[in-house]
C-alpha cells in the first residue's frame, strides 16, 4: 500500500505518561469490527476516551478529548508502549486518528515494527529525554526530520536512531510488499536463470 513519504513532520504533542500501554488499550478487541485499515479511529483508546463505550460519551479527563490537544499528531508515552498482542489494528487506528509520530522510552517489538510498516514513526528516547519532552508546554511545536534523524523543539535538537530498513519504508512511503516489488525485474531475472539451471524445480508449476 503506497503511502505519503515521511520526510519532515511538524506537529504538537499529546502526553500519555503511562507505562505498559498495551494494544488492547490502544484498540479494544470489541472495536475491531473490520479487517481493513479504516473505520478504527473512533475506537482508539475507547476504554479511556469514553465514559461509556456504548453511547460514546467523552471522558473529559482524557488527554485526546482536551480541545487544546485536538490537533496533536505526536503521542508521547512511557515504557513498553504497544506491548501485548500483535494486532496491527492498533497502528491502523492511531494512523487513521492522525498520529504520525510516537515518542516513548521503549516499545513492544511487534508494535514498533508494525508502525514502520504502516506510516508511523516510532522514536525511542532515554527516560531523561522523554521526561523532558513530557514537561514541555502543549504549545511547543516539534519538527521531526527523518532523513537527518533529528527531533527539534524550541532551541533544542535530539538525535534518534532508526534502522536503515525502517527509515527507507517511511521515507519512500512503502510497505514491505512495495519494497519487494521494487526488485521485481531482478527477481524475475533470477527465476529465469534458475529455471535454466534447475528445470526440475519448476516442472510441477507448468
Amino acid at each position: 500500500m503506497k503511502r505519503t513519504p515521511f520526510i519532515r513532520h511538524s506537529g504538537k504533542i499529546a502526553v500519555l505518561p503511562v507505562d505498559n500501554i498495551d494494544t488492547d488499550q490502544i484498540i479494544p478487541s470489541r472495536e475491531m469490527k473490520t479487517v481493513g485499515r479504516t473505520g478504527l479511529a473512533d475506537g482508539l483508546f475507547a476504554g479511556w476516551r469514553y465514559v461509556s463505550a456504548d453511547d460514546r460519551t467523552p471522558n473529559p479527563d482524557f488527554v485526546l478529548n482536551d480541545p487544546e490537544h485536538s490537533d496533536a499528531t505526536i503521542l508521547v508515552a512511557g515504557e513498553n508502549f504497544g506491548c501485548g498482542s500483535s494486532r496491527e489494528h492498533a497502528v491502523w487506528a492511531l494512523f487513521e486518528y492522525g498520529i504520525r509520530v510516537i515518542i516513548a522510552r521503549s516499545f513492544g517489538d511487534i508494535f514498533f515494527n508494525n508502525c514502520l510498516r504502516n506510516g508511523i514513526l516510532p522514536i525511542r528516547l532515554s527516560p531523561e529525554k522523554t521526561d523532558r519532552i513530557m514537561a514541555l508546554t502543549r504549545d511547543t511545536t516539534f519538527v521531526i526530520d527523518l532523513p537527518e534523524q533529528q527531533l527539534h523543539f524550541g532551541d533544542s535538537a535530539v538525535r534518534f536512531d532508526i534502522s536503515a530498513y525502517g527509515k527507507r519504508l517511511l521515507v519512500e512511503g512503502l510497505d514491505p510488499i512495495d519494497l519487494t516489488l521494487k526488485s521485481f525485474e531482478q527477481i524475475r531475472h533470477f527465476h529465469r536463470e534458475d529455471e535454466t539451471l534447475r528445470p526440475w524445480i519448476y516442472r510441477a508449476v507448468h
